[in-house]
This record gives structure tokens, C-alpha cells and sequence, in this order.
């Protein structure tokens, strides 16, 4: 809706600024003095200024258990820990796994010297307890009994050099001299007082009187609660716990397990301490027979077609037991040959312990083991051996000797089938998830805990019934002027009921008649001059095209007949992913001499997660500017072209659905006021891939009063940095070249030239330990990309972060079901004081509803407790690609995108330099290998993440 009036027109830029980087007031050629660097106050998370009334109530029950303490005037001492070997070397590293094993026969020896006090060890440099140890300073020998000593087992070892060289035969005298080798199974143990941390920081939090000491007397129970964990053999992954229980592991290729085990932490909230308990997943590679597991992983038919050197990438530091000793080593390598071929040096049985001038015999592991320690080996002979020595005494055993251990995390990145099965596999029904929370609650038994006992902490073992409301969905805008009411989050466009009423009745109505009574798309666009790309060999163009058009035309979209369909040839299709997508476009390029087409259709051999995707995406919306939708036309039905359809509408410029109360400028607080909305994401490369950058993304609503068009500016980053730099980037010539500075043009000249007064940031994926660098660093940038351009023009900003990855779970109190699209839970299990809310937006129809937790960062806008829960209601309805309620706001989710997407161009960068232009289809840009290209002028601006 463009404004009747304008009141703020603003001078154009000079002509050297580039037209998409224009800042909205050219001003003095200094930089502002605002810019420069002052002392600021520091911003901190707000306090919640009241609750919210509106919504039908609600009883739910959440997986909050409720927590008493008693022992509120005691301290938690803590101590630092050193480990040591007897000849004085650091445990750290070379004794990694140990550390617990130590303490806790540390614990056992010398209890009276301790105290006979309980203490909680993080299993690295910390130690608590409940009181004073005897003395600050503490020193104790500790011997392992159940330290395996590696060298006791007479494992083939080669010398310093790595020629053959020098270990003993299995006699008596060999065994009673090794046995006694100090480095394994003598350490040396250092306690010393580093801090006291008073209880009474947890009671006082909950008064609403945080301290610094509050979150570190958390971290003292939640590493109670991991010790508790430990001591019953459990994998640890932070907080989360993992039993070694069959029944707990689900297979998903690849010589990957699923793991479920549980979450458990400790949070203040209004109601008071509460223990948080959930269900966790992680992946384990597959315990058992090492071979099994490389032939698994690699999908192959047995060990001789196993690529080693890939093998050797991913069996690195994971832990095996051999047999016949059944000792535990960590894989170091591979040996450089076969096993018949690998050469060591074994001292004759004759020599004597302690005589240097013994004589020795060279022969190979597989001799070794076959005739000096008659263990027969059925296939290792051809196959390298595994290395669990040091890099200049590599020790070596047959692989079929070898088995992994179980609960070994697997932290390569998943497949896409691997992930799909994960995410399918740990799913639970709230009732199911209720029951297995509830026994776990049981069998952990944590009131027996010595360490919670000396603590005074008591935990409830039933989930807590807290109060919720349910908002009301709000009304949205379709085609031909008609209001639609979602139902349970929910709205369709699809045409099957109306299609199953015509045929029962055996009606025949024409195309048009149809129309006139179907749902159509608010702001339909017509597609032509487009082209239809075909990787895929099993695809029916003609008839897909077809169907495509007609349910189209029900909404609005009229589709011409493509100009063209390009068939990939046979013979590319073996070719590397960015090979076959420029070949591609030389087929094209003798058709479209003046220029690309407008839109392509384009059909993927799998599914959009396909090799081709990144390339083609890439190429499309980089080089060409060309729009472009992707589809897998493996499962083509009515919904799934209608949601093609949704996806192809929003990136063309049309509007699938909105707001009814968008252009009636009914929308509390935001259509009072220009009002800008940014959702802001960063997505961090695989674990397989944690080198690469990462991709910061940020995305703002366009054309006011409407908050359902928006638009995206990515930049890369340095790898695993989390908060986003480049919102504001100062450089020569006194330009901006940072992202907001870009997004801000962007909405004024959008909006009529009206610059916004009102700018809400949705941020995702940052931590609570975060949330300070939010408002420190990355809203000040915003804030000079403001006043940079203008240093008269001061919006009020509204900062929300947005978060999922958390564990707190709603359940409808005497339901099975999920609770309802539209829950909001402001009270009893919130932070004590900060203002947060959680909210279930969406209707859970396939396992438990994880509802996102909203933290109000800062507020100058000033809304109430309603008017924002309704806002961020309403946000969860305009997300284009679908016709449901999405669990988060649709800035966020677009965000996350269109961050995904761009990395998605990362992936053959080592390759891009195979592409390249001729004739009539020119490339635009051409961004230096590694560097995130920029998008095509004629897309940029577009829902090209979509």
C-alpha cells in the first residue's frame, strides 16, 4: 500500500554511491561523531513489565520438576585439579577418559584425608563440595589397578624411527617388568582452593535478585547431576545422558546409531528451582566388529573394496577393545602396509630382561600373531593394520582382532537419509514422552544422590501443572476479497474437496465457473517465457507441466506453455554436480540469444537435497538473475504441485495469503508507525565441514503497512562465529557497505519513501550467555548504520530472541494430544525476572509440539505483554511456502533460508572454476573462489529463499 501522502522525500544519492547501497540522506563527508567510539552504558536484558490476559485459559503440565532446597546458608568450595603421571607429565591429553577413574579411586583411598566429604568433578580441572576440605592445598599419590598397560599385551611395535625394533616375547619376566611401568597405573594427584560459592546465590535468584554467583551454583548441580550420570557408565554430552541400552539405539545406515537417552539441567524460574528433564538423541558409531563398521559406513560388500584412507579419516581417536586380551586402546592410524607386508622387530625368547644385546627377529604382524601367539586370522592379511600407538612407536594390531566400543559419538555429518531417519526415529507421542520422563525420574533416583543430600536439594517427581492460554488465530486474506479462518493452524488451498463434491453430483462446470467459487492466491502472478531444465530420467515433463497449469489456474496463476524443455544428456550425468549444471546451460544458451528466460522449472534427479541443487541455485541466481524453482518429481501429487505453486508465487512477486488486518492498518503498535521487522540467522558449516565460513543472514519486511513481503542480505563470516559482523561496515569514501545499511533503503524506498520510526529485531540461534553481545554489539551496529546515514534519525527498536533448541515440553492437563495452535505460557516456569514467554504457534501433528522460547531483550517501542504475544502469533502465519502456522516467526524461518541457501553455493566452490559464459547468456559478477558471490541485481530483492 503506497501512502496518499509523502511528507519525508529525500534527496537522491550522488551518482558514485551504487544504486543498491544508497543511503537514505547523504550527509556531511566525515563520519558522524556518532559513529565514533564512546564510552557506552552497557544494555542488559529487561525485566518483564507484566503478563498477558487475552486467549482462552488453559491447564497444561510441563516437564519441569519442581526442586526444594534447605540448605540455602552453606557454600560450595571449589577446587582446581591437576593431574600428573609419576615422572611428572601432564594426564591432559594423553590420559583423556581417565580423569574420573582417577578421582573417584582417590576418593576410595583417601577418604579420611578428604574430609569424608562428597564432591562433584567435572572430569577435567574442577571439584566441588558441599564445606572446606581439611586443607586448601591437597597432594595424594593414586594408583589404577584397572589401568590397562598397553605394552603388557605384547602388541607388534615398531622402533623410535619407524624401522622394525625391539619388544619382548610373552614370557613371565617380560610380564612382571612391564606390569610395573609407573606412567601406567601410578598418578599424582593436585587439589587446590580456587573459590567459594554461596547457596544462598540460587534463593536469591529466585527473589529476582541474580548475582554473578547464580549461574555458577547452577553449574555446580548440573555437573552433580552429570557425575550422577557417570558413575552408571553413561555417555556425556553436556548435560545430556546416554544409557548403553539396545533398546535406546536405532540404526540409521551407514555404521550410524541413534542414541536416546535424556536432558537434564536445573533452572530458576517464577514458581522457583525446577529440575528441567527431556528426551536427547545424539549418533554413536555402531558398536561391535571394527570391519563391520567400515564396510557399513562406506556401503560397500566387504573389507577389500574399503577406501583406507578415507577409512583412516573417520576411524581417528575412536576406541577399540582387542582380543583375545580384551584391553582398550584409541585408534592413532593405519599401518602404511598390508599386514603381511608390515615389518617389526621381536626380541628372541631367549634374551633376558634389562640385555641390550639380545637378539632380535624381523618378521611381519601377520606372522606375528598367526605363529608367535597362535591366533588365527581369516581375512586380515591383505588388509592395513590399526595404529594405537604414538606417531614415532606406532603399535599394531590385525584389524578382525579389533572391536569398537560402544556409546562412541559419530560427529561427521549425516546424510540426508541418515538425518530424515533420525528426525523420524525420535519422535514421541506427548503421552509416550510423558510415561518415559516419568520412569526415568524413577530410576534415576536422585534424592539418593549423596552430593544433592549434602546440598539439601529435593526434587518432586511429578511433571508441574502451570496455566496457558490459547490465542485466538488471526483472520487471513485470500483472493476475490475472501477472509480465511485457520482451524487448528491450518488452511487449504487445495481444491480436492470441492472436486470429490463435483463428482459425487456428477456436476460438469466449466475452468471459469470453478474459479470464480475455489480459494485463489491474494496476489497471483502469471508465469511465461520460462523453460523447463529435466536432470531427472524418470519424469513425465508433458503431463507435469499440465497439471501444473491447471491447479494453478484455480489460484490465480496463469501459466503459459514452457518455451522450451531441456533434456539432460546420458552421457553428463556420471559428470561432477557444477559440470553437469554448465553444461546444462550450454544447451540453453543457442535458444535465448538476447538474454535468459524469465523462469525456470527445473527437475532433480533425488530429492532437493541433491548435488545438483547448490550449483544450479548458484548459477541461476548469481550469474543470470534467473528465478527458479526446484522440484524431486519422484512423488508428484495435487498438495505437493499446490505447495510448488505457494513457493513459485512468492519468489515471482505475488502473495500467497496475509493478514487481514495488513492492509487495513489494524495491527496494534506496528500499523500506528512505520514499522520495520528484521529476522536475523547464521548457519555454521556441517560437522564434516566446520572449516568453512559461515553465513550470516538477515531479512526485513518491505513495503509498509505490509509485514508479509520480505526481503534477505547475506555475508559471510569467519567459521563458528555466532555473532553476525558485518550489520555495519564503514569504509572509503564514506560509505556503509554493512547489510542494514542496504535493508534500510530498501524499506523506504519500498514504502514511500517513509523511513521506519519502529524497527523489532527477531534474533535466532544465540545462547542466554549471548544475549549481552545482542544487545552490546550487534544492536549497536544497527543503531550507527541508523545514525550513519542520518544523525538526526533515532527509531526505537524492539530486540527478541528467538529460540528452539531448548527443552522445556507443554502438555495438555487429562489430554493425549498436543496442546493446541496458539498456546502462550508467560508465568511459573519463565525466568524469575527477565521477560520471556514460550509459544506453540503451531498445531503438533507428528510427535511432541516444541514451543520457542521468546526473550524480550529490550523494548523502546513499548508494547504490552498482549499486543507483542499477538504480534508474534500473527508473524506465525504469514510464512509463504505452506498454508500452516510455523513454530517460529516467518522473519526468523526465511532468515534461516536464506542463510542455508547461500551456503548451499559453498559446497563446489573448488570447482567453480569449470563454469564459465559464452554467447548470449552473459555472467554478471564472477566473486573469487571462497567469497559468497552477490545475488543478481534482478533477484536480490525478491523471496528467492522461498
Amino acid at each position: 500500500m503506497e501512502p496518499a501522502e509523502v511528507k519525508e522525500d529525500l534527496p537522491p544519492p550522488p551518482p558514485e554511491i551504487p544504486p543498491n547501497l544508497v543511503p537514505l540522506q547523504v550527509g556531511q563527508e566525515h563520519i558522524p561523531e556518532s559513529t565514533k567510539k564512546t564510552s557506552k552504558p552497557k544494555h542488559v536484558p529487561m525485566h518483564r513489565r507484566g503478563t498477558g490476559s487475552k486467549g482462552q485459559k488453559i491447564s497444561v503440565l510441563t516437564n519441569h520438576f519442581k526442586v526444594g532446597i534447605t540448605n540455602t546458608g552453606g557454600h560450595f568450595f571449589h577446587y582446581s585439579v591437576s593431574l600428573f603421571y609419576e615422572d611428572g607429565r601432564s594426564v591432559d591429553g594423553n590420559g583423556k577418559g581417565i580423569g574420573r577413574k582417577i578421582i573417584d579411586q582417590m576418593h576410595e583411598t583417601y577418604d579420611s584425608e578428604l574430609g569424608k566429604k562428597d564432591f562433584a568433578y567435572d572430569g577435567e580441572k574442577s571439584l566441588f563440595t558441599v564445606g572446606a576440605l581439611p586443607r586448601n592445598k591437597l597432594e595424594f599419590t593414586v594408583v589404577l589397578d584397572t589401568v590397562s598397560s598397553k605394552r603388557g599385551n605384547f602388541e607388534p611395535r615398531a622402533n623410535g624411527n619407524g624401522s622394525p625394533g625391539g619388544n619382548g616375547s610373552p614370557n613371565e619376566s617380560d610380564k612382571k617388568r612391564l606390569r610395573r611401568a609407573p606412567q601406567s597405573k601410578t598418578f599424582k594427584v593436585e587439589i587446590s582452593f580456587a573459590a567459594k560459592i554461596p547457596i544462598q546465590a540460587i534463593a536469591s535468584a529466585l527473589r529476582g535478585q541474580e548475582s554473578e554467583n547464580t549461574q555458577e551454583a547452577l553449574r555446580v548441580l548440573d555437573i552433580i547431576l552429570r557425575q550422577h550420570a557417570a558413575k552408571q557408565g553413561c555417555l556425556l554430552v553436556r548435560q545430556s545422558f546416554f544409557h548403553d541400552n539396545p533398546r535406546s539405539f536405532t540404526d540409521l545406515g551407514g555404521g550410524v546409531l541413534g542414541c536416546r537417552g535424556f536432558h537434564s539441567s536445573f533452572r530458576t524460574t517464577q514458581a522457583g528451582l525446577s529440575l528441567n528433564m527431556d528426551g536427547s538423541t545424539t549418533m554413536i558409531v555402531q558398536p561391535g566388529p571394527l570391519v563391520d563398521f567400515v564396510i557399513s559406513n562406506q556401503n560397500v560388500r566387504d573389507p577389500f573394496q574399503v577406501d583406507w584412507t578415507k577409512a583412516k579419516r573417520t576411524l581417528k581417536n575412536l576406541r577399540i577393545m582387542v582380543k583375545p586380551s580384551n584391553t582398550e586402546y584409541r585408534i592413532t592410524g593405519l599401518s602404511e602396509n598390508s599386514c603381511k607386508e608390515q615389518m617389526f622387530s621381536l626380541k628372541s625368547r631367549g634374551a633376558k630382561d634389562g640385555n641390550d644385546d639380545a637378539q632380535t627377529v624381523d618378521l611381519t604382524v601377520f606372522d606375528y600373531f598367526v605363529n608367535y601367539r597362535h591366533i588365527e586370522l581369516r581375512y586380515s592379511a591383505d588388509l592395513p593394520c590399526i595404529n594405537v600407538g604414538k606417531p614415532k612407536r606406532p603399535t599394531y594390531f590385525p584389524i578382525e582382532l579389533c572391536s569398537l566400543v560402544s556409546l562412541q559419538r559419530y560427529t561427521k555429518a549425516l546424510t540426508v537419509h541418515q538425518r530424515s531417519l533420525l528426525v523420524e526415529k525420535s519422535r514421541q507421542k506427548p503421552q509416550e514422552k510423558i510415561k518415559i520422563l516419568t520412569d526415568a525420574m524413577r530410576s534415576n533416583n536422585y534424592d539418593a544422590d549423596p552430593m544433592l543430600l549434602s546440598c539439601g536439594i529435593s526434587i518432586h517427581s511429578n511433571f508441574t501443572q502451570v496455566e496457558g492460554r490459547v490465542l485466538t488465530a488471526p483472520r487471513l486474506k485470500a483472493g476475490n476479497g475472501e477472509d480465511v479462518i485457520p482451524r487448528n493452524g491450518r488452511w487449504s488451498f487445495n481444491n480436492k474437496v470441492l472436486c470429490i463434491l463435483y463428482s459425487v453430483f456428477n456436476l460438469k462446470v466449466s475452468c471459469s465457473n470453478l474459479n470464480s467459487v475455489v480459494q485463489k492466491f491474494v496476489e497471483p502472478t502469471k508465469i511465461g517465457d520460462w523453460v523447463v531444465v529435466n536432470f531427472s530420467a524418470r519424469c513425465d515433463v508433458f503431463n507435469l507441466c499440465r497439471d501444473l497449469a491447471k491447479i494453478g489456474e484455480t489460484k490465480g496463476i496463469y501459466i503459459d506453455r514452457p518455451v522450451h524443455v531441456f533434456e539432460e544428456s546420458p552421457q553428463s550425468r556420471l559428470a561432477p554436480p557444477p559440470v553437469r549444471v554448465e553444461k546444462m546451460f550450454e544447451q540453453m544458451r543457442p535458444k535465448f540469444p538476447d538474454g535468459p528466460p524469465h523462469f525456470i522449472l527445473c527437475l532433480l534427479p533425488d530429492r532437493k537435497n541433491s548435488d545438483i541443487y547448490g550449483p544450479w541455485k548458484r548459477k541461476n541466481l548469481v550469474d543470470f538473475g534467473i528465478f527458479n524453482q526446484c522440484l524431486a518429481p519422484t512423488r508428484v501429487n495435487e498438495q505437493y504441485l499446490m505447495n510448488v505453486l505457494l513457493k513459485i508465487n512468492a519468489k515471482l512477486g505475488g502473495l500467497n495469503s496475509l493478514l487481514s488486518v495488513e492492509p487495513s492498518r489494524s495491527i496494534p503498535v506496528v500499523s500506528d508507525n512505520p514499522t520495520m521487522i528484521f529476522g536475523m540467522d547464521v548457519s555454521h558449516g556441517s560437522p564434516g565441514r566446520s572449516n568453512v565460513p559461515s553465513i550470516a543472514a538477515v531479512v526485513s519486511s518491505r513495503h509498509w503497512p505490509l509485514i508479509s513481503r520480505y526481503r534477505a542480505s547475506v555475508r559471510s563470516q569467519s567459521p563458528k562465529v555466532e555473532m553476525i559482523d558485518s550489520l555495519f561496515k564503514p569504509g572509503l569514501g564514506n560509505q556503509d557497505t554493512g547489510i542494514i545499511r542496504e535493508l534500510l533503503y530498501d524499506f523506504y524506498t519500498s514504502s514511500g519513501k517513509r523511513k521506519p520510526t519502529q524497527i523489532i529485531i527477531f534474533r535466532d540461534g544465540v545462547s542466554e550467555s549471548q544475549f549481552n553481545q545482542v544487545l552490546n554489539v550487534e544492536l549497536d551496529q544497527i543503531i550507527e548504520a541508523c545514525k550513519f546515514l542520518d544523525e538526526n534519525w533515532s527509531p526505537k527498536f524492539t530486540v527478541i530472541v528467538a529460540q528452539k533448541n531448548h527443552h522445556t515440553k507443554f502438555f495438555p492437563a487429562g489430554s493425549p494430544d498436543n496442546v493446541p495452535p496458539g498456546t502462550v505460557i508467560d508465568s511459573q516456569v519463565c525466568h524469575p525476572h527477565n521477560n520471556d514467554f514460550y509459544m506453540c504457534a503451531h498445531g503438533g501433528m507428528i510427535g511432541t509440539t516444541r514451543p520457542t522460547h521468546y526473550h524480550v531483550l529490550f523494548d523502546e517501542v513499548g508494547f504490552s505483554a498482549d499486543d507483542l504475544q499477538e504480534l508474534i502469533h500473527s508473524l506465525s502465519y504469514v510464512y509463504q511456502r505452506s498454508a500452516t502456522a510455523i513454530s517460529i516467526v516467518a522473519p526468523v524461518r526465511y532468515a534461516h533460508l536464506a542463510a542455508t541457501m547461500i551456503s548451499e553455493f559453498m559446497k563446489f566452490d573448488d570447482m567453480s572454476e569449470t563454469s564459465s559464459s559464452h554467447g548470449g547468456l552473459t555472467s554478471v559478477g564472477g566473486a573469487p573462489v571462497h567469497e559468497i558471490p552477490a545475488l543478481h541485481e534482478k533477484v536480490c530483492s525478491s523471496m528467492f529463499f522461498c
